[in-house]
């Protein structure tokens, strides 16, 4: 995934979400960093990689499978807490193992990025 998702869109289950800040593919840790403007009052969420159902390169759009609500209750992203370990522990409960935590069982092929 990488940094070349950044700036991508982000629609969740239902509606856009924002656009794509960062992107990390640190292994284990998987993420994108997303800004979510105006929507939630520019609130900056990360989403392991387990949330992402498919990449759109063409249209430039990151689809994930949470919805915009999920997405607003989730742990709030403070300055420098991105690789801050109890952080991720929260974020590895609030999305749930198998569930779209950072553990990604999916294949090359299932991710179709």
């Amino acid at each position: 995934m990488g940094t070349d998702v950044v700036g991508y869109s982000v629609e969740a289950l239902d509606g856009g979400i924002g656009k794509v800040d960062e992107a990390s593919d640190e292994v284990g840790a998987s993420s994108i960093v997303v800004d979510t403007g105006p929507w939630i009052f520019g609130k900056k969420v990360i989403l392991p990689a387990g949330v992402i159902d498919r990449v759109d390169r063409e249209d430039e759009t990151i689809y994930v499978n949470r919805t915009k609500e999920q997405i607003k209750n989730a742990p709030e992203l403070g300055e420098g807490m991105e690789g801050d370990d109890a952080y991720r522990d929260e974020l590895g409960t609030y999305y749930g193992q198998g569930g779209g935590g950072w553990a990604d069982d999916r294949t090359d092929d299932d991710r179709r990025m």
